[in-house]
């Protein structure tokens, strides 16, 4: 239990401090693009042109990569996902990383449904499609998971920050390739579902922090 302590913050990599930034640009580019994307139902210029050299990846080696990274986003592969990283961190005893972890990673997956009604934006003949769910849970679980892992590599600000950059790049270019070769999303929705994480799981980081410590206080 001794995760709860305010020596042990969710945000202790480089302080946390170069996140907000990073999450209020990205809320924007979310905005900015929900608006321009409302209620349309086909590709934009830049999601014809991306998804014309990605899209209908035929059965063969690619495509069963795409269904296995798509399949971390569904439902039993998520839960299987956050379950190993929460045993994790309870083995650690770090239960506060085990409350970051299943926290963010849902408020992520909730935001981008609320977006999509809000947005109603569609995909195959009706389906909600801005932001990519899948693309917002992945990105947002392995941007924590770096952020929580910082602390125990004793890496630097700068590195820290890299660091967790590059998971959540990584975790989103993944997904993002795998949803639109699979045709399941647009390459703005998979944008718009890496920067919803970006945005989001920053802020319920920062969250469990101050309720945790005001708790300790």
């Amino acid at each position: 239990m001794g995760d709860v302590t305010p020596r042990r913050p969710a945000l202790r990599a480089a302080d946390g401090t170069w996140l907000g930034p990073v999450a209020g640009l990205a809320a924007l580019v979310v905005a900015v693009l929900g608006v321009l994307y409302a209620d349309a139902g086909q590709p934009g210029a830049v999601d014809a042109r991306i998804g014309a050299a990605v899209y209908g990846a035929r059965p063969s080696p690619s495509r069963q990569v795409a269904l296995v990274i798509d399949y971390l986003g569904e439902p039993v592969g998520a839960a299987a996902l956050v379950a190993a990283i929460v045993t994790g961190c309870l083995l650690l005893r770090r239960l506060r990383a085990a409350v970051v972890v299943v926290g963010g990673a849902g408020a992520a997956v909730v935001t981008a449904t609320l977006l999509k009604h809000v947005v109603g934006r569609t995909i195959n003949g009706g389906h909600l499609s801005f932001p990519s769910g899948h693309t917002a849970f992945l990105t947002a679980l392995a941007l924590l998971a770096a952020l929580l892992a910082t602390g125990r590599l004793g890496l630097g600000r700068t590195a820290g920050a890299l660091f967790v950059l590059a998971a959540a790049l990584v975790a989103g270019a993944a997904m993002g390739w795998a949803q639109v070769a699979l045709g399941a999303h647009y390459p703005t929705d998979v944008l718009g579902g890496w920067c919803t994480a970006l945005a989001v799981a920053p802020a319920t980081a920062w969250l469990v922090d101050t309720v945790a410590d005001a708790g300790r206080r």
